[in-house]
């Protein structure tokens, strides 16, 4: 078709495949760090979120976040069930790909950004009410917030606020609903009393590879074209991730004596969600100087925790919501039209306005995503109940919520075959005197 670019179609099409999987490497990620007896309800989380948002995102999400505007706050109805979606560009997006390229592209953000939430309140969750809440959260933060910093006519990006990737839509906005989510749901049983340890940091690890692969995508296909502007984000999003690495390993080790994996690779992740928002924006020595700092500053936010005394399981807080937010500032100071002409200049550069409207866009979004997912919370507990029982949580939700376990040491299930035989054995996992159960407490 006229206008269409293959290499332009090709490169944004591979985008959208490296960040689809992102949605299995952060399963893997998170499903590393909680213990043996929630592996698979937290992949789980994951997985139905990539079925299930995708499903919402072609019905009705893409036309609301990305159609034609309406006052600023939401898209139309114009392309419901993608009516109108079709081949060729729609260069108020991107001028050389087909409008469908843009759409899938987009969705894997969608899906990944409620995915992302699951970490705070791992471990303690209904598969009910997660589901409610995650679909909940999709309609009334994900796409209003996504039209407002990239739809045309967003009220954010007519006054200038710039998220190149998602630190604001994406980061931001999981980070503000993940505090929400450990602060309402509650502490897991044995917290700040008892070691609630990872069970399989290679699985974590594994996670961390797959992840920092498919920014590459996540960033660098943010430019919606293959050329100078992908470039310098892939570029700058791999120097943030290895300076974050290397600040949060040694200001851990600084403080406690010894290096981790764990913390090499929770550097790494804060690193990439920090130069997100960011990526296409800036040079990369700009980008060194934000993944140190950000190796550095989540560090201490995920320590507090501790201090302050709620249970983010798995770090959403301080690695994503607090990295997406230091890197949205960070445009403001760092941001260069030699880098990129279709921006202005950062405050370095002697321009502080961006600054401004940086902090402006970061404060109006946290707060509303804070708010709507507390209030999606109150909702959900008064209708079915937001937490497992004591007694399921004890079991463990693999057991508890979906009848299977990650690891079978019995030999029970050993030559069964299939889904039938492999869940037969444990179709009444309830009972916290299980074996099973009591193996992985």
């Amino acid at each position: 078709m006229q206008n269409i670019s293959a290499g332009d179609t090709a490169f944004v099409l591979m985008s959208a495949a490296l960040v689809m999987f992102m949605v299995p490497g952060l399963a893997l990620f998170y499903g590393g760090m909680v213990r043996s007896k929630n592996v698979l309800a937290t992949i789980m989380q994951s997985f139905i979120a990539l079925g299930i948002i995708n499903i919402l995102w072609i019905l009705f999400g893409y036309s609301l976040a990305f159609g034609p505007d309406n006052f600023g706050l939401i898209g139309g109805l114009d392309w419901v069930g993608l009516r109108g979606v079709g081949l060729a560009p729609n260069p108020d997006y991107a001028a050389t790909i087909p409008h469908q390229a843009f759409m899938v592209f987009q969705a894997m953000f969608a899906i990944i950004t409620p995915a992302l939430i699951t970490g705070a309140f791992a471990e303690r969750i209904k598969f009910s009410s997660f589901l409610i809440f995650i679909v909940g959260w999709f309609v009334l933060v994900y796409i209003p917030v996504a039209h407002w910093v990239w739809g045309v006519g967003g009220w954010m990006r007519e006054i200038g606020v710039l998220d190149f990737a998602g630190g604001i839509v994406v980061h931001a906005s999981s980070g503000a609903a993940a505090l929400a989510a450990a602060l309402y749901v509650g502490k897991r049983r044995g917290f700040g009393t008892e070691p609630l340890l990872p069970h399989n940091l290679p699985l974590t690890i594994i996670g961390t590879g797959i992840l920092w692969f498919g920014w590459f995508g996540f960033n660098a296909g943010s430019a919606l074209a293959a050329g100078g502007t992908a470039t310098n984000a892939f570029v700058t999003t791999h120097t943030a991730a290895t300076a974050a690495t290397v600040s949060w390993v040694f200001i851990e080790w600084l403080k406690n004596g010894k290096p981790t994996m764990l913390g090499a690779a929770t550097g790494s992740i804060a690193g990439l969600a920090t130069i997100t928002p960011a990526a296409g924006f800036v040079s990369p020595l700009a980008a060194l100087a934000i993944g140190l700092t950000a190796g550095i500053a989540c560090y201490y936010a995920v320590s507090l925790k501790f201090k302050l005394g709620y249970d983010d399981s798995l770090d959403v807080v301080g690695v994503h919501g607090v990295g997406g937010i230091i890197g949205s500032l960070a445009v403001g100071v760092f941001a260069s039209t030699a880098v990129n002409e279709a921006v202005g200049n950062g405050l370095v550069f002697g321009n502080a306005s961006l600054l401004g409207l940086q902090a402006l866009g970061v404060m109006v979004v946290v707060a509303f995503s804070f708010i709507i997912s507390l209030i999606l919370f109150k909702i959900i507990d008064a209708v079915i109940g937001v937490r497992v029982s004591d007694e399921d949580e004890l079991t463990g939700l693999d057991l508890s919520q979906h009848s299977e376990v990650g690891y079978d040491l019995s030999g029970l299930g050993s030559g069964s075959g299939g889904f039938i035989g492999s869940t037969a054995f444990i179709s009444h996992p309830s009972s916290a005197a299980s074996p099973l159960a009591e193996d992985r407490i």
